[in-house]
């Protein structure tokens, strides 16, 4: 038993280097794995766009090719957000010849690396002992894949390799890669930064018996000043820049709005507090997964889908992280806790520095952007520390205990070999230590299961195909969901999108895209050939993708625009079923149709345009 508590608990500067190493390399290892499944998925088709990607990457074609998407308002306002460093990453491999498409299925398992390593050192700053790292890692990575946000390889899959290089630096006492690190997360996330700064101030002030008092360390003062300066000149180009798109939508203006209600693509305002200040995408304190996680397989339905704080206590880390302050509280029992170092308080400077930004958001809607950025990613790291400390601590003290037996002392007999209770000890630990790794691969998510990578898989080649071969300045209308995929599996322009693709939290962008959609369901569903025309005449459209399906009923029930837009295609359902008279654009769909398949047909919007009416 001596020798497998030296194994894991050797310290580290007891460690031979050779030891250490294998505790990183395994911890890299854990990491490359979720990312490989990834991969496989992202090269398993020809057609195959990361969900959240198909709105923040499309776009970027442009680096590849300036003549495409050619005054396309969707594009520009995509363009016209994203933060300049994620661009310029996008931008620098697209002049070395790797296509923004390919690259956002490249970067995750770069990003999840880098995250991992930062992770160890940190770690070995609080708590110096290798194994300690891997635990801690190995929870991380298990955070970071219940979600897609890494995967995404959009502007948030840069917080955690850039959060985690900030406090590793910090609690280093490195000055010049912190404020690197505070610089490029306002060049990639920028809510993160406000985090940044507040820890930097609570690290001035320190607490002693319950007591405030400032910090001996002239470190901290140092730090904090430097920090806050760059923070402030990474900060200052967004609070001065106007969006060309309108301004911000204020609290007031999102609860008129249709899509900010809990029944909306960006539902916002649930109705229950519980859902609203915990569990809410946007505005709960919790990450979403947290209160979604269980282990039912049955078929995921948004409706009956119960979204509860009561889901995370599947997740034994919330456990085990809740018990890091008890085993503090009881150091004695518990030997490896005083070799935890002063650098611990590092967590609940974050913690604290996250909620405070909570509420603030919260008093502030929307002008800080969503409440939920400021807790989400910062609680999954401190889950994943606290968890890994935790273990660690319980572990030790097993393997200093027989199982179900007392205390092991140096003047203690040995084991009887008859019953080698240090073998049970043992395989009681790696058993535990498998699950307690492997279990969330029996969760479910909402309507993922893990690793949550959401790819979209384009199912209609012959469809891309064709309008991929169509001119550069062409413009695609429609109102069905396929519309999303075409901008990155054509590069060809869309009117508008759905859902993600109309973000409601810039006015001027939102109500644009919203008057689109309305005119598009108004005209498609018009009786008045005049109607259909004049709207392809004032957007210039050059092509009408219809579902083979949407003059049917049933379609509007499964289209979710149909919901979002309720108020303009309040009738179209009636007028279906009840009038003997064809919607104008079904009618000349025949004689107008440039391509279609079993699902789609593709209406060539000039052929529209000189239709008459009989």
């Amino acid at each position: 038993m001596g020798t497998l508590h030296q194994f894991f608990f050797k310290p580290l500067d007891k460690t031979a280097r050779s030891r250490l190493l294998f505790w990183q390399i395994l911890s890299l290892t854990v990491a490359a794995i979720c990312p490989i499944v990834a991969l496989e998925k992202a090269f398993g088709g020809a057609f195959i766009m990361q969900d959240d990607a198909r709105q923040h990457v499309f776009w970027m074609s442009r680096f590849v090719d300036p003549e495409l998407f050619p005054g396309d308002a969707v594009a520009d306002y995509f363009q016209s957000v994203a933060p300049w460093g994620y661009a310029a990453v996008y931008r620098l491999f697209a002049v070395i010849g790797i296509s923004p498409i390919l690259l956002h299925k490249l970067l995750p398992i770069g990003l999840a690396l880098i995250t991992t390593a930062y992770a160890f050192g940190l770690v070995l700053r609080i708590l110096p002992i290798p194994f300690v790292g891997f635990l801690t890692t190995a929870f991380l990575n298990q955070n970071l894949w219940m979600r897609d946000d890494i995967v995404s390889a959009t502007p948030v899959a840069f917080v955690y390799p850039l959060f985690l290089g900030f406090l590793y630096y910090l609690v280093k006492g490195q000055l010049i890669p912190c404020l690197i690190a505070i610089v490029l997360q306002g060049l990639f996330y920028p809510q993160c930064v406000f985090i940044y700064s507040l820890i930097l101030l609570l690290r001035v002030v320190q607490f002693n018996g319950g007591r405030p008092r400032f910090s001996a360390d002239r470190q901290d003062y140092w730090f904090c000043v430097a920090g806050l300066g760059a923070a402030f000149l990474v900060l200052l180009p967004y609070a001065l820049k106007t969006s060309a798109f309108g301004p911000v939508i204020s609290a007031t203006e999102a609860r008129s709005l249709f899509t900010f209600s809990p029944a909306g693509w960006s539902d916002f305002f649930a109705e229950n507090p519980i859902a609203f200040w915990f569990c809410g995408k946007r505005s709960g304190m919790l990450p979403m997964e947290w209160c979604t996680a269980s282990f039912d397989f049955t078929p995921y339905d948004r409706d009956t889908f119960q979204i509860t704080p009561l889901r995370a206590l599947f997740l034994p880390q919330i456990w085990l992280a809740l018990s890091l302050p008890v085993l503090l509280k009881f150091k004695p029992r518990f030997p490896l806790t005083q070799q935890i170092t002063p650098q611990i308080r590092i967590l609940p400077q974050t913690l604290i520095a996250s909620v405070v930004l909570f509420f603030v958001a919260h008093a502030l809607l929307f002008r800080l952007h969503l409440p939920n950025r400021y807790t989400e990613h910062s609680f999954r790291i401190l889950l994943a520390l606290a968890a890994g400390l935790v273990l660690a601590i319980l572990l030790e003290r097993l393997l200093q205990v027989r199982i179900f037996g007392r205390e092991r002392s140096p003047q203690s007999a040995p084991v009887p070999t008859t019953y080698p209770r240090s073998r049970v000890s043992l395989a009681a630990t790696l058993l535990l230590l498998l699950f307690l790794i492997g279990y969330p691969t029996f969760l479910r998510f909402e309507n993922s299961v893990f690793p949550v990578i959401q790819y979209s898989r384009g199912w209609f080649p012959d469809l891309y195909e064709f309008l991929a071969a169509q001119p550069k300045d062409s413009l695609i209308a429609s109102i069905d969901r396929e519309v999303n995929n075409l901008p990155s599996f054509t590069q060809r322009s869309i009117l508008t999108g759905t859902d993600g693709f109309i973000l409601p939290y810039h006015l001027g962008y939102y109500q644009e895209m919203s008057q689109r959609i309305t005119d598009l369901i108004t005209a498609q569903y018009s009786l008045d050939l005049s109607q259909v025309q004049q709207v392809i005449q004032t957007y210039g459209i050059d092509f009408w993708v219809v579902n083979q399906s949407a003059f049917k009923a049933k379609y509007l029930g499964e289209n979710r625009v149909f919901q979002e837009y309720a108020d303009t295609s309040r009738g179209i359902r009636r007028q279906l079923r009840q009038s003997e008279e064809r919607p104008a654009l079904e009618r000349v769909q025949e004689a107008c149709t440039a391509f279609q398949n079993q699902d789609f047909a593709i209406v060539n919007a000039g052929c529209v345009l000189e239709q008459t009416e009989n």
